[in-house]
């Protein structure tokens, strides 16, 4: 138990090193020589969890993924709301999801497949929007695959603008402007006035999603 325990810990080293390292360097430029002084572990200790430089991205890449659950809504516009506003938070006080992004939009990252990230939140999206279009809460026009593209693109976009402009400090602000902007085109009106679009959504979700992150960790120590 207890060297599971530190594989455990030692991976989450090892990607906590790499995030940092690729998020400063990108892809192309980032060494392994690098990513062990950073972690201050040995050759052997990476390569027992990473076999190269893509295996490690990959880890960093998958660190976007929603790893905190949003709560069940009632609305399932709401709760992509939620999922999208999330996001952005975890970008702005998170740096492996930062580094995530970074090399998701590293055209420069020959040899990586960077489109792992893309398809996971345009099946989320897309998987929330459909349950929405049952609800009634959709305009009848709408697509739900296309439509969560449209927002995944979007997002891409709007953050890879607040990270140039700012280091990602007004990015709350951007995406909260984004659902303002695009939410009208595909929901229902009544649906639409009821929405929480607002900066600071993401925060308390996030303090919501970690209370209910620790209470079932309590629950299964207990068990």
């Amino acid at each position: 138990m207890a060297e599971q325990v530190r594989a455990i810990r030692t991976r989450k080293t090892i990607l906590s090193a790499a995030a940092r390292i690729f998020e400063e360097n990108g892809y192309q430029a980032a060494t392994i020589s690098q990513i062990l002084r950073e972690a201050g572990v040995t050759k052997g200790a990476l390569y027992f969890h990473f076999q190269s430089k893509e295996e490690l991205a990959q880890g960093v890449l998958a660190g976007q993924d929603q790893q905190l659950v949003v709560p069940e809504r009632a609305s399932k516009v709401q709760q992509t709301v939620d999922v999208v506003m999330l996001h952005a938070y975890r970008l702005q006080t998170d740096s492996m999801v930062r580094a995530g992004v970074r090399l998701s939009m590293d055209q420069l990252a020959q040899g990586l497949d960077r489109s792992g990230p893309f398809m996971r939140w345009s099946e989320v999206g897309c998987a929330l929007f459909q349950e929405a279009q049952r609800q009634g809460e959709l305009l009848p026009h709408v697509v739900p695959v296309e439509t969560a593209d449209v927002l995944v693109g979007s997002f891409a976009g709007i953050q890879s603008m607040s990270q140039a402009i700012c280091d990602y400090q007004d990015l709350v602000t951007r995406v909260s402007a984004l659902m303002r902007h695009l939410l009208p085109s595909v929901v229902m009106p009544a649906v639409l006035a009821s929405l929480d679009l607002s900066e600071s959504r993401g925060a308390a979700v996030y303090a919501e999603a970690l209370k209910a992150a620790q209470e079932l960790e309590v629950s299964a120590a207990i068990a």
